[in-house]
């Protein structure tokens, strides 16, 4: 029993299931259940001690943030199936690859993250929002429409109905399915699997041409009765000649980047409808 005067914290089962994790309304929960921030008469909103805890929390949880929802994965896994290609595994360094793919994913996301503080940060400070399930909702918004983009301009759907049946949702009529009935837990992975089957995709179209040098040169030196001469060796400097010569820094940057689709607006579309759309412009 709480003791004479105090007042019992608050269950943080008071999120709504319904509506998915409210991470938002857990930390406010937490922050009135600490010692002298509860009872009713504590002032409405984040106390400074879990301002710095989110504060604190977001630092620690951002690298694993712009890795799930965000365009980082596609760049890092491109730029590492370029290096492996190349033949040049350390070269450049793996400081330079990350900071590129950084600022690349600055770039992409930047439409987002406007959309994101125009909706959500602005209202919130100026006192409009002061419910937390409205706050994350407007929140995660952006984000949801970026990810969902990615997945409907890549057709990858079979990763999100795989998560959504592994969840216990009927998918034996997805043509009933939207986009309100997918939340946050199963959208995630859904885009990272998305992800990595496009990155892997670009890929292997970057590796061909490489993979031509290496045959060529492969087979020359056998010819030539240079089987002990390691083909690696003498194809790299030809791989970094046609890379410099055909500027390939420049294509592979801008054809990643040109690569992803920017939503045009907030939507509630049916999941299958670009697969319907597609097969109907077939038959016509």
């Amino acid at each position: 029993m709480p003791a004479s005067g105090s007042t019992p914290a608050p269950s943080l089962s008071a999120t709504n299931p319904a509506q998915g994790l409210n991470p938002l309304e857990l930390l406010d929960q937490a922050g009135r259940a600490l010692p002298g921030k509860g009872g009713s008469d504590a002032a409405p909103g984040i106390s400074p001690l879990v301002s710095v805890l989110v504060l604190l929390t977001v630092v620690s949880l951002a690298p694993a943030l712009m890795l799930m929802t965000t365009c980082f994965v596609r760049i890092i896994v491109v730029l590492g199936l370029l290096k492996q290609a190349m033949g040049t595994q350390t070269i450049p360094p793996p400081q330079v690859t990350t900071g590129l793919a950084l600022f690349m994913t600055m770039m992409v996301m930047a439409p987002t993250v406007d959309r994101l503080y125009t909706e959500a940060v602005v209202p919130y400070q100026q006192g409009e929002i002061r419910d937390y399930d409205e706050l994350w909702a407007r929140a995660k918004q952006p984000m949801r429409d970026f990810m969902f983009a990615q997945i409907e301009a890549t057709g990858n759907w079979s990763s999100l109905y795989m998560v959504l049946e592994y969840r216990g949702v009927d998918i034996s009529e997805p043509e009933k399915l939207s986009r309100n009935d997918v939340d946050m837990v199963t959208l995630v992975p859904a885009y990272m699997l998305s992800e990595l089957k496009t990155a892997f995709v670009m890929g292997f179209r970057i590796y061909l041409p490489f993979l031509v040098i290496d045959m060529v040169i492969s087979s020359i030196l056998i010819s030539m009765s240079m089987m002990m001469l390691p083909p690696v060796i003498v194809s790299l400097p030809f791989k970094l000649l046609l890379f410099v010569l055909v500027d390939g820094w420049t294509l592979i940057v801008g054809n990643l980047m040109r690569s992803f689709e920017q939503p045009a607006a907030a939507k509630v579309a049916l999941l299958v409808e670009p697969i319907v759309s597609r097969a109907a412009a077939l038959l016509t």
